[in-house]
């Protein structure tokens, strides 16, 4: 069974309840309407109800109207039900209630606030937003897991499944689209999310290298030291996460190369999660794999956040909404059985 397969499988499992602040976006309402007629998550839609529904009727959505759960953000009665928690949230940084109000009126930020009071599981946007607005919300409404501060990208790269490198040809490549220059607790973080992330959303058990260009002392540098210091503090976080570094990349994935150069390592050149040292090597790396490899790359997948939000392309297509959606689930699912 392939990777989405399984994933899908899974969600139809455990429906999960997902928010799509962008209702009145054509490629969401047809990603949704698949969802709810494939009976893998229960959706929220926010937007206008009248128009919302006029939209599904021109695009011949069958499921919207009578199985989505629509919000409307300028109900009144929406914004007394979440605006005090949005005060509460961010009354230390000086937000009166009014201005919470008008804030909870926007759907991103809506749609976040019903995730954080547990109205909803996760969120999906970004067909209309930017990164940034997507992401802004989710900072100051779900906040991070506990023990974890910052939040990162991960890419789940697939390989053909003969091939020898990762687990069934599924490696996990992070961070590949957030922290530009993460220090060594950050780097730690990632590695610990990026290990969550390969168990609830490749289904596979991470084994952990954390890159650099020495393996095991082969070279001095501050940029060795951190990624040093960066397995030390990740191992305190989970004593028994399979991790190890500082490796060159090809003693991380070759066992040959590993024998050879890091014959001690518990990774034996077996590695399914790489960590990058910082954004440049991580974002050039994963590109390089998907265009020379020819190798598919499942991602951004944001991880750390308390519950899932998952930002799209804003030249997206609906397969790619749908997909999302459906990881979204299998990230809500991972979180909530390790809680």
């Amino acid at each position: 069974m392939e990777l989405f397969e399984q994933l899908t499988a899974k969600a139809r499992r455990h429906p999960q309840h997902i928010v799509l602040p962008e209702g009145l976006e054509t490629r969401t309402l047809t990603a949704a309407d698949r969802i709810l007629e494939e009976g893998l998550a229960k959706i929220t839609l926010i937007g206008n109800p009248d128009e919302i529904k006029g939209m599904a009727r021109e695009l011949k959505l069958k499921n919207i109207e009578t199985m989505a759960n629509i919000v409307d953000p300028a109900d009144e009665k929406v914004i007394d039900r979440y605006a005090p928690l949005f005060y509460e949230l961010r009354k230390k940084k000086g937000v009166t209630i009014d201005e919470a109000r008008i804030t909870t009126a926007n759907p991103l930020y809506l749609g976040c606030l019903m995730v954080k009071a547990g109205d909803a599981d996760g969120q999906v946007a970004g067909a209309l937003n930017t990164t940034g607005n997507v992401l802004r919300p989710a900072f100051q409404i779900i906040k991070t897991l506990p023990g974890i501060s910052v939040v990162s990208g991960a890419f789940v790269m697939l390989l053909p499944q003969e091939s020898k490198f990762g687990t069934n040809g599924i490696l996990i490549f992070a961070d590949c689209a957030v922290v530009p220059d993460p220090t060594a607790p950050e780097l730690a973080q990632i590695a610990v999310s990026a290990a969550r992330t390969a168990r609830d959303i490749a289904g596979i058990e991470p084994r952990v290298a954390m890159l650099s260009f020495s393996t095991k002392g082969s070279a001095k540098s501050p940029d060795v030291d951190k990624v040093i210091e960066a397995c030390r503090i990740a191992h305190e976080m989970e004593p028994d996460l399979v991790l190890d570094g500082e490796l060159q990349a090809d003693a991380a994935i070759v066992p040959t190369v590993a024998n050879q150069k890091a014959p001690n390592s518990c990774l034996n050149g077996r590695a399914n999660v790489l960590v990058f040292p910082n954004l440049s090597v991580g974002n050039i790396a994963y590109k390089l794999v998907q265009r020379l490899g020819n190798v598919q790359a499942v991602g951004p997948i944001l991880q750390g956040l308390a519950a899932p939000v998952n930002d799209l392309s804003r030249g997206c297509f609906p397969e790619d909404i749908y997909k999302t959606i459906i990881i979204t689930c299998n990230q809500a699912i991972g979180i909530k059985e390790n809680k």
